[in-house]
């Protein structure tokens, strides 16, 4: 065989051979299964009653073992790998503080259509005990803050009154708890006041309560200042359950500006300081003695 037609031989083999590697280099197709990523929603992690408030622990992501189905949410595409996870808590967010019109059980998506949200029409009505009220209360800012409160958060009302009528220092102010476990149903509802609307009430939050306690809170909104308390959802302490009817009765007592400092215990009024230098006079009528002090 002539060596002219050995090396064209040669050559066409190793173009072949070329090819094959490039052709092993390129990018493969991904199979039919592979292309078509699997959808992940929005499920409940626990069984859920009707009424039940959202909260972050209550829901999470779960693939689909097909398309998704209309109502249900969507994971946004992408947002897994997000670094800041921003995609990821706006779709979970949706649901957050929404009221379930529809018991759901573990892992059961939750769909646009069983849940109602705050300002909604039937909001108020879904997410009621039964027998029980919803109350809107104006909250002080300061002190324990509205911030840190969400749908679904137990906490205590406390009442802060400051008297006038010149009364001893170390009974000037007084702090009391006048409800206890109330649930919020809502923070800063439709009827609140916008931010910056005042420094002392710039927070409307929306509690469950029964009828007489209702009538406390609304005494209470007109003697002082109202705060709100977080509870432990762990139940440290004595526990309040509650129950539609039930007044929970009251164990802490009142807090006085005195006990919180005790220079004002020590403190004397000067009028009452100068009432007690003053010298006593013991007046003798016949068997009987009186004693007064001049004024």
């Amino acid at each position: 065989m002539p060596a002219k037609t050995i090396l064209t031989g040669l050559f066409l083999i190793s173009l072949g051979v070329a090819a094959i590697v490039c052709l092993h280099a390129l990018p493969q197709p991904l199979r039919a299964d592979a292309v078509t990523a699997r959808d992940e929603i929005l499920v409940a992690t626990a069984t859920l009653r009707p009424g039940t408030l959202l909260r972050a622990k209550d829901v999470a992501w779960q693939p689909t073992a097909g398309k998704a189905e209309a109502g249900e949410i969507l994971r946004p595409p992408g947002s897994a790998n997000n670094g800041n996870g921003e995609l990821d808590q706006q779709a979970r967010g949706e649901v957050y503080g929404a009221a379930l019109r529809v018991g759901v059980t573990t892992g059961e998506p939750i769909r646009r259509s069983a849940i109602v949200k705050p300002g909604d029409r039937d909001f108020l009505q879904v997410v009621l005990s039964p027998g029980a009220r919803a109350i809107a209360i104006p909250v002080a800012t300061g002190g324990a803050s509205t911030g840190l409160l969400y749908p679904g958060d137990r906490v205590d009302v406390i009442l802060t009154q400051t008297f006038k009528n010149d009364p001893p220092l170390a009974r000037r102010s007084v702090s009391e708890t006048v409800v206890e476990g109330l649930r919020v149903l809502a923070v800063d509802a439709a009827d609140a006041k916008p931010a910056g609307a005042g420094n002392g009430f710039g927070r409307t939050v929306t509690l469950e309560v029964t009828p007489e306690q209702a009538e406390k809170i609304n005494v209470a909104t007109e003697l002082g200042k109202l705060s709100l308390t977080l509870r432990s959802i762990n139940g440290s302490g004595v526990a309040v359950t509650y129950s539609p009817g039930m007044v929970k009765a009251i164990g802490v007592r009142p807090t006085w500006a005195g006990d919180v400092s005790p220079a004002l215990s020590d403190a004397i009024p000067p009028r009452q300081a100068i009432a007690a230098e003053r010298p006593t006079i013991e007046v003798i009528r016949g068997t009987k003695s009186v004693t007064v002090k001049p004024q």
